[in-house]
């Protein structure tokens, strides 16, 4: 019996010690086409911790999201690096968004997006290219949702582009 103990713990610490030695990079969007506001609403979660290393190397400088440091241009700096690195062409058209807010939820931060004046959603062709310039092994999830069905896309640093027909 002892051994099986043992070698239950074994297994138990080493899983949990290759868990901390790679980490999940990841990012999630999803964009939902809701036709009676002819709005494409866009939530896109990117881990806090993540996207604050990226925006300090790029910048140079510590950025602060979600804590007591975090300043104004902190949130620039994120709402610029998101436009620079999500670009969503609608029916064939490049589309620019409007940014409705932030909000932190446990180690995440959403950002609120939304294109309006859509008026038919036939195509979409998204180009997600967050942290790929700080992770070599990011992911980017893409969820996109119309009323009459659901389709998913994971892009990475060799495919960063994606298009869906419905």
């Amino acid at each position: 019996m002892n051994f099986f103990k043992f070698f239950i713990l074994s297994i138990t610490v080493f899983g949990v010690t290759g868990a901390a030695i790679h980490k999940f990079y990841a990012s999630t969007t999803r964009i939902e086409y809701v036709p009676q506001e002819q709005s494409v609403q866009i939530i896109t979660e990117i881990f806090t911790d993540d996207i604050q290393q990226a925006l300090s190397e790029r910048n140079l400088r510590d950025v602060h999201l979600d804590s007591k440091k975090q300043t104004q241009e902190d949130i620039l700096l994120l709402q610029d690096y998101v436009f620079k690195k999500l670009t969503i062409f609608v029916n064939g058209t490049k589309q620019s968004y409007d940014y409705i807010g932030l909000q932190y939820d446990l180690d995440r931060v959403k950002l609120y997006l939304e294109i309006t004046n859509v008026s038919s959603f036939e195509q979409v062709e998204i180009e997600n290219k967050i942290l790929f310039d700080t992770f070599e092994d990011q992911q980017n999830i893409i969820h996109v949702k119309t009323p009459e069905s659901r389709r998913s896309l994971v892009l990475d640093k060799e495919n960063p582009k994606g298009l869906l027909k419905f």
